[in-house]
């Protein structure tokens, strides 16, 4: 059985801490990082400049976001305490997450909209995509 935790920049401590609470379970850290930035300043460079590729910005973008993810899954797995998997994905975020936990035996996830009340706009846009669309159980996560 498989947990999937995703790591979410702003909620990841509370995904981890509440994926520790299921013990005897093979974890995956998830990390999606959005494809929209960098291709609209590759898209932008090229419009202006050409297709220059050693000038890009957003090949730096793309480098900036991979090493982004790659600390945010060793911090993590850190705090996760126990031997995991890792996983980046880059795309649409909802998507990506919905598609690494297919086959899962639980997604876990935070609430990340006003969560100052529950109701449905505790949720944000992605966050409710992937509640309404995992094809696993979910487990959501009160931000604390």
């Amino acid at each position: 059985m498989t947990v999937v935790v995703w790591i979410a920049d702003d909620t990841w401590q509370d995904c981890v801490d509440a994926a520790r609470g299921c013990s005897g379970e093979s974890f995956v850290l998830l990390h999606v990082s959005d494809h929209d930035v960098p291709g609209a300043a590759h898209g932008a460079f090229a419009g202006l400049f050409g297709r220059s590729s050693s000038l890009d910005p957003g090949t730096r973008l793309d480098d900036l976001a991979a090493d982004h993810s790659t600390r945010l899954l060793a911090a993590a797995a850190e705090r996760l305490g126990v031997p995991c998997e890792v996983r980046t994905r880059v795309g649409r975020v909802e998507h990506e997450v919905v598609a690494a936990a297919e086959g899962a035996s639980l997604l876990v996830l935070c609430r990340d909209g006003d969560v100052s009340h529950a109701g449905p706009r505790s949720l944000g846009p992605a966050t409710r995509f992937v509640v309404d669309h995992a094809t696993c159980p979910v487990l959501l996560v009160w931000p604390s």
